[in-house]
Parts: structure tokens; C-alpha cells; sequence
């Protein structure tokens, strides 16, 4: 599985001003989010959820090889299990949870018939991670003070927010990401707490043209790429 910009993006702009000693990732796949983590703060429980069994052989290995790899640990689990044995509280939970389209381009035509391979349609899809089990999920494991940040679809930020605050999480930050100055905005980096509150609202381009990236996304996202 690619390492996809959802991820990374995630990773890079979530806060970690609340110092968690305690970290959950929500559908790991490759574990990207988590070991962004890792290198960003001093957490030293960082837990991740792969269902799809390829996703978290990978990540369990990309775990294992990492300068951090006393503080994470993958469990091969949906988060229906995982919810029901675990007793845990985090003070940070992150996820980007699977949907249609990617964030650069159109969906391709690959991803819209059945010629898609079985295990990226249980990773890629929503049917897999509804967003109402996300959410109560989330509910249930996160602190009091805790924090909970996802990135969706900008299409689904509205539907999402209400539905959160049926189990009263509340967004705290909102960052509209859009691929260029005249795209529409394509994805909604979301954080979430149980403190209701005005959020504040950004907004992040990523290129002025081609390949060409903006001062506030190479800001961002320098520390996780070779070459930026």
C-alpha cells in the first residue's frame, strides 16, 4: 500500500500542544501516521488498529524497524474488537478513515468498478469503518481532555460534525485543504474534543502550480520527506 498525502498531512498538522502521554491510531495501514507521531512527541504509549491482515503485517515490520519501536504496537484488530477488550483511555486518537476519492486528481477508473483488489477496497472504503462506529468508538476511548483528529472529504465535514456532536465531540480546529489557489477544497483535517467551543478555522494550499509547493505546506510537511 502507497503512502497516500491524507496520511501524512494528518500526521504533520495534528497539535500536540496537550503533551499526550497516550496515542491511538485508527486504521493504521502502513503505520505512517503513527511513527509521524513518534518522531514528533515523548507519548510513550502509541497504539494503532489495522483490520486488513497485508496492512498490518506491514505496519507491525515498519514498527519493529523504527527508532521508536518501544512505544508502538499494532493490534490486528476492527475496532468493534478492539473497543470491546480494551479498557484504555487515550489522550490523542487520530485516523483517517477509508473513502472514495484521492486527494490529488479524480477518482480513477480503477477505483470505481470491481477490478480494485479486495484488501484496498476493505482499506480504501467506507463500508469497512462507518463513520458512526468511528465516532461512538472514539467516544468511548478517548480522555477527558483528550483529543481526536481525522481528515475526511470536505463534502462530508457537515455530516460529520453533527454526528459527532450527537456524543458530544465538538470540533476544536478546521484546516480546508485544497490542491491549488483555484481548486475547490478537496479534504477537512478535523480535531475534535468535549469542550464545546468556536472553532477555529485555516485554511492549506499545497502547490501554486505543478509541483510547485506552497511556504506553509513545505513548513508542514518538510520533516517527513527526503526531498522538499
Amino acid at each position: 500500500m502507497k503512502i497516500g498525502t491524507d496520511g501524512v498531512l494528518l500526521g504533520a498538522w495534528v497539535s500536540l500542544l496537550n503533551n499526550p502521554e497516550s496515542i491511538l491510531d485508527i486504521g493504521a495501514g502502513t503505520g505512517v501516521i503513527s511513527l509521524q507521531l513518534s518522531q514528533r512527541s515523548l507519548a510513550q504509549t502509541i497504539d494503532a488498529i489495522e483490520i486488513d491482515e497485508d496492512a498490518y503485517e506491514q505496519c507491525t515490520e515498519n514498527f519493529e524497524n523504527s527508532p521508536w519501536a518501544d512505544r508502538l504496537f499494532c493490534y490486528h484488530a476492527s475496532i468493534q474488537e478492539f473497543v470491546s477488550e480494551i479498557d484504555e483511555r487515550y489522550d490523542l486518537i487520530v485516523s483517517n478513515p477509508p473513502f472514495h476519492a484521492p486527494l490529488s486528481g479524480e477518482m480513477s477508473k480503477a477505483e470505481g468498478d470491481n477490478t480494485i483488489p479486495e484488501n484496498r477496497k476493505v482499506a480504501r472504503f467506507t463500508d469497512s469503518l462507518p463513520f458512526q462506529h468511528l465516532i461512538v468508538s472514539v467516544a468511548h476511548l478517548l480522555s477527558t481532555h483528550g483529543t481526536f483528529a481525522v481528515i475526511l472529504p470536505k463534502n462530508e465535514e457537515e455530516k460529520f460534525v453533527e454526528m459527532a456532536e450527537h456524543y458530544e465531540l465538538f470540533p476544536k480546529r478546521i484546516c480546508r485543504v485544497k490542491g491549488s489557489p483555484t481548486s475547490e477544497v478537496k479534504r477537512s483535517l478535523m480535531e475534535f474534543t468535549f469542550q464545546q467551543q468556536k472553532p477555529s478555522i485555516e485554511t492549506l494550499t499545497i502547490e501554486t502550480q505543478r509541483h510547485v509547493y506552497t511556504k506553509e505546506y513545505i513548513e508542514l510537511m518538510q520533516d517527513f520527506y527526503l526531498k522538499m
